[in-house]
């Protein structure tokens, strides 16, 4: 057994200890290593519950014979690409120079100096389809480091250098865009509609097709269904189509990662934190509401990926055992009573603090929305689990914990942003200042006045001091970018009246970005997004009790002021005691100043256009 990856908080290297392999984690120390011994350092990055990980691991990390020629000719280090995204990021940026064909397991050879000379991604047991096989790449790596030693220098010479220039280049600081510009951006991303089976693709492509959750999120918010209603569309038939297919779970809820066929059908059976958070709001905010799917895909998250300690794993597995034997998706093939008789795919514990700041968010605002309290206290225990843990001893956040013990991997921007975005919402579904203060602490650690952004305590120590970074980058992967992140949790504070500087911080994260976004829109739905959001004109809407009404008791009145409130598609829908908004005005949240319980009654005070109306005390007062 591997010890160094046993006692490791990534479940991912924890299931890689017993390979023969003398892995290393990441780190220097693998690098110190190779530099003692005169060999190259291979990368094999993966994730727990990526399937050719597990093939990959199965063939080749598990057989003694490679285990001897990987430790004979290299150091081999393992990355949960989860715990150290900046790592993937810089990696599968120089993987592009080797192949066309990314993805994982991503494997990739460096220098003892870091810098990477060849890469791919799967390598089978023995050649297979025009792909090597994996000892057969082990062995010409070593070849070429022995005898044309000077042509993998000049190789890693120039991807440092590809590197270097790209992350250099600085985009066009151009201003936002409006919301003509805006719509048409949502018209370009509809032409890309796959007619025949919804969402995004050509339907005759053979290619996986996935959700991209970030562009359904674009095509439904309020300037888009105002300017350009026919786009919007293309959201709730994506929506109709992936929860009519095989796509959905209809026994436990949640989508899968994606369809391998243009129709939706046979999915990779991983179910994402990430996809599944994001998801949730696109069903809540869909036209009509599919409640039905966002009761599925809460139940999911809450029954099947909250942990013990309250936080939310990162996903569950697409493979389990079956009578034996492993099987990759045989246990969402099941029905009801099926599963019942079968041990579930494990999921994979890991406490993302940007994801969970996804699911945080997506949690209280559907709790609101649906009059669930019990979905706002999961997303509440979820946010103080990973407040308590996911903190270093310098108050710092780190990237995730497992079973309540940190990473020493550092928190991304995304991290920072999602977290607080996530705590923003949190904090307009309880009442609850202190998530909204903490939410504005985060936002301030990582942009200055001037919109620059930055992590706390800076990237990878490793990757930072050999030179080697990913590009910076504004486009979505299957989560919002760091900086559409962060932007949405500084405009979430302009519009809780936390001041115009947060709105103008937005505003320069966004900007320099715009002229991409709005040429390329399905790769930047998130910040287009906060585009729209900052385009039009706001509505926040703040409900005053007069006395201390439970959250549980709040929610579960249908006919109250606060549901006639949650009803309305505003930018802030916040419901609070009198006590509760004296705290908020007192905390500088400037939307709560003056506001009160008029008469002794639940009070709606509406603003829109920059302006507000008088308060009302009668929900049919409440104007859609």
């Amino acid at each position: 057994m591997n010890s160094r990856l046993a006692e490791s908080t990534s479940p991912y290297l924890r299931a890689h200890a017993g390979n023969p392999v003398a892995w290393f984690p990441w780190g220097e120390e693998a690098f110190d290593e190779a530099r003692r011994r005169g060999v190259p350092v291979m990368v094999s990055i993966g994730y727990s519950t990526c399937h050719w990980c597990h093939v990959m691991a199965r063939e080749s990390f598990d057989d003694p014979a490679t285990a001897a020629q990987l430790d004979a000719g290299f150091v081999s280090i393992k990355v949960d690409r989860e715990e150290h995204p900046e790592v993937d990021a810089a990696y599968m940026a120089a993987a592009s120079a080797f192949t066309a064909h990314l993805g994982w397991p991503l494997t990739v050879f460096v220098t003892p100096e870091g810098r990477p000379f060849y890469a791919g991604t799967y390598f089978p047991p023995e050649p297979r389809a025009g792909i090597p096989a994996f000892r057969q790449v082990l062995a010409a790596v070593e070849e070429a480091w022995t005898e044309r030693r000077d042509q993998i220098d000049a190789t890693a010479d120039a991807v440092a250098e590809a590197l270097a220039e790209a992350r250099a280049a600085a985009p066009a600081d151009g201003g936002l865009p409006g919301p003509d510009a805006l719509a048409e951006a949502a018209r370009v991303l509809a032409a890309r509609e796959d007619p025949r089976h919804g969402g995004f693709g050509d339907p005759a492509a053979p290619a996986p097709k996935f959700p991209v959750a970030t562009a359904l999120r674009f095509l439904q918010t309020r300037l888009v269904r105002e300017r350009a209603a026919e786009a919007a569309a293309v959201a709730d038939r994506a929506l109709a189509a992936m929860a009519a297919s095989p796509l959905r779970d209809t026994v436990e809820g949640g989508f899968f990662r994606y369809a391998t066929r243009p129709d939706w059908t046979v999915p990779h059976f991983e179910r994402m934190l990430t996809d599944n958070a994001q998801l949730l709001d696109v069903a809540l905010d869909a036209s009509p509401s599919r409640e039905d799917v966002a009761r599925g895909i809460a139940g999911f998250l809450v029954e099947v990926l909250q942990q013990p300690g309250g936080g939310f794993g990162a996903a569950q597995d697409s493979e389990s055992w079956i009578d034996g034997a492993r099987s990759e998706g045989g246990y969402y093939e099941r029905d009801a009573a099926a599963r019942a008789t079968l041990d579930p795919p494990a999921v994979d514990g890991k406490v993302v603090t940007g994801w969970n700041g996804l699911a945080i968010g997506a949690l209280a605002r559907a709790g609101g929305r649906l009059g669930e309290a019990s979905w706002i206290a999961s997303a509440r225990w979820a946010a103080d689990a990973v407040l308590e843990t996911n903190l270093d001893a310098d108050g710092r956040l780190v990237r995730a914990s497992l079973d309540e013990v940190p990473s020493r991997a550092h928190a991304t921007l995304a991290d920072h942003g999602q977290l607080a975005a996530g705590l923003l919402a949190l904090a307009a579904a309880t009442g609850e200042t202190a998530y909204a203060v903490t939410a504005r602490r985060l936002v301030d650690a990582c942009a200055d006045a001037a919109g620059r952004p930055s992590v706390p305590g800076g990237g990878d120590p490793v990757l930072s001091q050999q030179g080697i970074a990913a590009p910076d980058a504004a486009s979505d992967g299957d989560e919002p970018s760091g900086v559409a992140s962060l932007a949405e949790a500084a405009a979430g504070l302009w519009l809780l009246g936390a001041g115009d500087g947060y709105r103008a911080v937005a505003e320069r994260l966004l900007a320099p970005h715009s002229a991409a976004a709005t040429s390329q829109p399905l790769a930047y739905g998130a910040l287009l997004r906060v585009a729209a959001l900052l385009a039009a004109a706001p509505r926040q809407v703040v409900v005053v009790h007069p006395g201390e009404p439970r959250a549980a008791e709040i929610a579960a009145d249908p006919r109250g002021l606060a549901a006639a409130a949650r009803a309305i598609p505003a930018d802030v829908v916040t419901v609070v005691t009198s006590a509760q908004a004296a705290e908020w005005a007192a905390a500088g949240f400037a939307l709560f100043d003056d506001k009160g319980a008029r008469d002794g009654l639940p009070t709606a005070y509406d603003c829109r256009d920059f302006a507000c109306r008088l308060p009302v005390t009668d929900p049919a007062d409440l104007v859609p």
